[in-house]
């Protein structure tokens, strides 16, 4: 039987549901009540700070948590001095510069200055500025009246930010996040760093004044810390074996530095490390840490550009995860070991160039599979390429290979001279005589072998014989 409601009852519904409308409005509104005007003129400061050329009042003129530009967020928190379940708005984010076209952050003006009314936000988490301090300069303030609640901080592309990071910290107990890039910042790292317990992520990249600076010795204290980045920094002297602490750091990035000495043994113990960075820096003759072949989650390992020397070392067994292994100018002499072609399955980018390399290629490396890039130019490699028309095919301009006097293209792969690509048409014909006896003097357009150095000394033999027997008969 279907079912439907009379007309009295479809009206006492109606009545009923809109009734309990209004009863949810009325108790949203005393519930969630306006943000207090502290916090909201606060707001207004630290907007008209940024970009004072907008007039931010006109624009949202009601209540900040109702209406507010993008990046300016607000909670509901608990009030902590009431018995009854009382919720009250605080401003927790506050997001100042363009970061993506579907990211309406404030736009912060050539002539931003820092805001100066952040002791208001009581229950401040993140604070974020991209490309806000870009004209004249700003000096970095010191945020300690900052809500000790801040979980982020983040300073991304602020060349005109000057000073030192010295005494800028509060009391940051829940910090995890603190980015600081492309800034006018000196001084170095200050060891008052090493005294924020919860942080997670600590990058610290591209800031070209901030060299002269040491690592601290106690950041290995970080223990939560997951990324450590503090690449392209100029910072001196050698690694703390602290670092080797931090035994859940997915991310060591030191590149583009002036690190002396050796690269510490402790680092064997992140175990956990995914990505490591180290080059451009000035460790020297240590050689390839050996230690690398016991951390078998590591996908990536950059060594290129410091002076290490020694040989490519036995150590890729375990590492079969490996994507991306950069091992440019660093002083390598020696073989490349065949194993790297066997146990590096997964890479896809290979950079041994301008090393002192020498003997021939493996061909095992022509067998790696997602190998996209392969960089061995500048060497002193000699032999025939071992490398199919198809894998050559694949890569393309990304197989490297100028600068090696002694390689040259092995007709033997039956490679048709219409899939020699790019510079592979510089290098010259290996010689059959010297360099591969079995090799085909000649590959047709369609690859088939013409005549080879086998049939050809058999010519040769045929030849000398019936000579042999002209003479004597003569």
């Amino acid at each position: 039987m279907a079912f439907s409601l009379s007309s009295s009852s479809s009206t006492l519904f109606f009545t009923l549901t809109l009734f309990s409308l209004l009863l949810l409005s009325h108790h949203q509104q005393q519930q969630f009540p306006p943000l207090n005007s502290a916090e909201q003129e606060s707001v207004y400061l630290a907007l008209e700070s940024i970009n004072p050329e907008i007039q931010w009042r006109t624009l949202y003129p009601d209540d900040l948590c109702l209406s507010a530009p993008h990046g300016v967020i607000c909670d509901y928190l608990p009030n902590p001095n009431s018995n009854d379940t009382v919720f009250t708005p605080h401003i927790v984010e506050l997001n100042f510069g363009y970061v993506l076209d579907s990211s309406d952050n404030p736009p912060c003006s050539s002539n931003s200055s820092f805001p100066l009314s952040l002791s208001s936000f009581s229950h401040l988490r993140k604070l974020f500025f991209y490309r806000c301090f870009t004209g004249s300069p700003v000096l970095i303030p010191s945020l300690k009246t900052v809500s000790s609640e801040l979980e982020e901080l983040v300073f991304m592309e602020n060349p005109a930010l000057f000073g030192s990071l010295s005494g800028i910290f509060g009391n940051f107990t829940s910090l995890r996040r603190f980015i600081l890039t492309g800034s006018n910042v000196s001084g170095g790292v200050p060891d008052e760093i090493t005294k924020l317990p919860s942080l997670e992520q600590l990058t610290i990249s591209g800031n070209r004044n901030l060299g002269m600076g040491m690592i601290p010795n106690d950041l290995g204290c970080l223990e939560k810390l997951r990324v450590l980045d503090l690449s392209r920094n100029g910072l001196t002297g050698t690694i703390p074996n602290s670092l080797g602490n931090l035994k859940f750091l997915l991310k060591l990035d030191l590149s583009c530095n002036n690190f002396v000495g050796k690269i510490p043994e402790d680092l064997k113990n992140l175990q956990n490390l995914e990505f490591l960075d180290l080059g451009f820096n000035k460790f020297g003759n240590f050689g390839i840490p050996l230690f690398l072949g016991n951390m078998p989650r590591l996908r990536e390992v950059y060594l290129s550009g410091n002076p290490l020397g020694g040989a490519i070392p036995e150590i890729w067994k375990n590492l079969r995860g490996i994507l991306g292994i950069g091992l440019s100018g660093v002083g390598l002499v020696g073989n490349i070991p065949s194993s790297m072609g066997v146990f590096l399955t997964n890479v896809s980018y290979i950079g041994l160039d301008n090393n002192k390399l020498e003997g021939t290629i493996p061909k095992e490396l022509g067998l790696l599979e997602h190998v996209n890039e392969m960089n061995l130019q500048n060497n002193q490699l000699s032999g025939g390429i071992p490398f199919s028309a198809p894998f050559v095919a694949r890569i393309g301009g990304k197989l490297k290979l100028e600068g090696n006097s002694g390689i040259c293209l092995d007709k033997s792969m039956k490679w048709s001279v219409d899939q020699v690509k790019g510079s592979l048409r510089n290098l010259r014909i290996c010689s059959p005589t010297t360099e591969n006896p079995n090799a085909a003097l000649f590959v047709d357009g369609n690859g088939n072998g013409g005549v080879s150095l086998s049939r050809n000394w058999y010519l040769v033999f045929v030849l000398g014989v019936f000579w042999s027997i002209y003479l004597v008969g003569g």
